[in-house]
């Protein structure tokens, strides 16, 4: 169908799963799903489609930034006729409040990345999540008891700047109300803004800008089920 996945039209669903790491996409359709059955894997970004309580979902690794992020979604939303994508990843956190393992909802994106600049608007953009989804998202948190912030988030190209522990890059974010720093939610939510489709990011934080603490390397599997396990939730209400 595309350049980056061979699935064919049909085979995947109307809402998506969108972890970065297709690792991650494996995880959720072997522990998660019923019937996935492994559609495309070009160039090792796994996407799977299954059942979940029922309702067709698909899981699908978008990688690394931005840039990655954005093509991955924008063709799902273009060639595959998806409606919804629930990005699940990991993030950095930029406020004391927030404690590793908590999720991190976000309601708009910031970026020092130029994906926007293809629109070639006459301003800044800042681009937001679906309400229904966010909406959704908030009820299912609190039904299931799960600790979760809901708020802007910074997604850099620059990884390591910003995540570092003592670099100042950071701060004037947090200053402004970020919560947390990613790579790829402004990405994903300015391809749906721009494909008229829904969009919603929750992020585990899994490091502290603020207090330089962790995950434990066992944690960065499980410590992640919560997230899904929402997400999954969400999808379910959205169907």
């Amino acid at each position: 169908m595309t350049p980056h996945n061979r699935a064919k039209k049909g085979e995947i669903a109307p809402i998506v799963l969108a972890p970065g790491d297709p690792a991650r996409a494996t995880l959720v359709a072997t522990r998660y799903l019923e019937d996935a059955v492994l559609k495309s894997d070009v160039r090792g970004m796994l996407a799977y489609t299954g059942r979940y309580k029922g309702v067709p979902i698909s899981v699908m690794g978008t990688g690394m930034g931005g840039p990655s992020a954005g093509i991955y979604s924008y063709e799902l939303y273009t060639a595959y006729d998806v409606e919804t994508i629930i990005r699940i990843g990991t993030c950095g956190g930029l406020q004391s409040s927030i404690a590793v393992g908590d999720l991190v909802i976000a309601l708009t994106a910031s970026t020092d990345s130029a994906w926007a600049h293809q629109y070639n608007l006459k301003g800044t953009l800042s681009p937001a999540c679906d309400s229904g989804l966010l909406f959704a998202a908030k009820a299912e948190a609190d039904r299931m008891g799960i600790a979760a912030h809901y708020g802007m988030v910074f997604s850099s190209d620059l990884f390591s700047a910003y995540n570092a522990l003592g670099a100042e890059s950071w701060r004037g974010w947090a200053r402004l109300g970020a919560l947390a720093q990613d790579m790829e939610s402004y990405a994903l939510y300015a391809t749906a803004a721009w494909c008229s489709k829904r969009a919603l990011s929750i992020l585990t934080m899994t490091d502290s800008c603020t207090s330089g603490r962790g995950f434990a390397d066992a944690e960065r599997i499980t410590g992640l089920y919560p997230m899904i396990e929402l997400a999954l939730e969400v999808a379910l209400r959205s169907a």
